[in-house]
């Protein structure tokens, strides 16, 4: 059947723009089944179901629109604290100068275009796996341009406990640079590791994290996506759990002219917890979307999708979010609830939550609100002395909180909070409230 014309036409012109990439290796067979994929699916278009919140134009166009970099002042960078192991991207391209050495205990690291190059590698059996196995029942095309195109990523194998976190930082040089990132983490039983990612990445940021948590392992990621207001970004994880595995993913976007977050996890195992959370704060032309699908496909697991945005002055919200339990899985305790609150008149909030269920003996719940600032409690704090403006941020933070407990390292959750209150004086500050 012949893609639709419009679909047809974007991804030409997307392709032809794009450098050409001369792999060998098991790299070359991975993104040329990509490309298959790819052909066959076209980019996407606002008339696609799960694009009808969202339009795709600005990530689809053959040039990346232009993006001033923010100038972030004395503030302090992000995870500074946190002893870590750091990897640097300029816009898209691993910056060696930045980075670490990236030797580090119970972990291998090795960049994409290296172990591409050769016959046999560990992540020819996961890259592009998952991401392939993403594509049904929904088409992620963004999410195959990544495999297929991507010029840069790394590949990170973990047989131990990591003896202390691995940062990507993506740093935004150029007004107008157009970054494609694949990133594949495997972690083997019992292994554990904590991924921290930061940065507007660049003017255009499409990317792919691929993550497979072996029996018994844990997996704990947190991302804050960098506040370059004009910047845009389509982002993708496919996790596939085994049994006894743990898969917990954060993440605090503030700013940013466009921002699709999707992630597709499987739990495959037994006994395996998946959680996955967002927490969003955007002021005018500031569009975040959250596309999550989690399916069951074993007994007795786990998961949470909890997803908190704070908008004003126009910003839109979206949610997409659907649990699949399949026969057989059943025990299944599934919990969704994605709520917005809407400081003004103009700004708007879209959801549609799903659930699709095909066992008999499950807990799954689904939730979605969208309201005002309690008026009761703003009077409350003020009558106790609490300006209006210190009382409207405390009740925010409060309403962000359910999002910002699924991060495991309090130490991790504290900076998060605290880059919130700095985000809301701000922006209470230029509103002059």
């Amino acid at each position: 059947m012949a893609l639709p014309k419009a679909k047809d036409d974007a991804l030409a012109a997307r392709l032809a723009v794009l450098p050409s990439l001369s792999d060998t290796g098991w790299l070359a067979a991975a993104r040329a089944e990509a490309r298959t994929r790819l052909s066959a699916m076209g980019l996407p278009v606002r008339r696609d179901e799960y694009w009808r919140y969202t339009d795709p134009a600005s990530l689809v166009a053959a040039d990346a629109p232009v993006a001033a970099r923010f100038d972030a002042g004395d503030e302090a960078p992000v995870f500074a604290a946190i002893d870590r192991l750091k990897l640097v991207f300029v816009d898209g391209v691993f910056d060696p100068a930045q980075s670490d050495d990236l030797a580090l205990a119970g972990v291998e690291i090795e960049r994409l275009a290296t172990a591409g190059a050769t016959d046999i590698h560990w992540a020819q059996g996961l890259y592009g796996v998952l991401e392939a196995r993403g594509q049904t029942p929904v088409h992620r095309p963004l999410a195959a341009l990544a495999t297929a195109q991507a010029t840069d990523g790394v590949l990170i194998r973990v047989t131990g406990r990591a003896a202390r976190p691995v940062s990507l930082i993506y740093v935004h040089d150029s007004d107008t640079s157009d970054a494609i990132l694949h990133h594949c983490v495997r972690l083997e039983k019992g292994a554990s590791l904590t991924l921290l990612e930061n940065g507007p990445a660049a003017a255009r940021f499409t990317k792919v994290l691929e993550v497979e948590v072996g029996d018994g392992a844990a997996f704990h990621h947190v991302r804050m996506q960098g506040r370059d207001h004009a910047r845009r970004a389509a982002t993708h994880i496919f996790a596939r759990l085994g049994s006894d595995a743990e898969f917990r993913s954060f993440t605090l976007t503030a700013n940013g002219r466009l921002t699709r977050n999707e992630a597709v996890i499987e739990l495959a195992g037994p006994n395996s917890r998946a959680h996955v959370a967002g927490a969003a704060v955007g002021d005018g032309e500031f569009h975040h979307d959250d596309t999550v699908f989690v399916t069951h496909a074993a007994a007795s697991c786990e998961s949470r999708q909890v997803f908190k945005k704070v908008l004003m002055n126009g910003a839109v919200g979206v949610f997409q979010g659907k649990i699949l339990v399949k026969p057989g899985a059943q025990k299944t305790d599934g919990y969704q609830i994605s709520q917005s609150l809407l400081l003004d008149e103009d700004s708007q909030f879209l959801a549609k939550p799903e659930l699709e269920i095909y066992a008999d003996d499950v807990k799954c719940s689904h939730g979605s609100t969208s309201g005002a600032i309690d008026e009761t409690a703003l009077f409350y704090l003020q009558s106790r002395g609490v300006p209006r403006k210190t009382a409207q941020g405390l009740l925010v933070l409060a309403f962000l909180a359910e999002a910002i407990e699924e991060v495991a390292d309090d130490a991790i959750a504290e900076d998060i909070r605290g880059r919130l209150e700095g985000w809301l004086a701000r922006h209470s500050a230029k509103a002059g409230t």
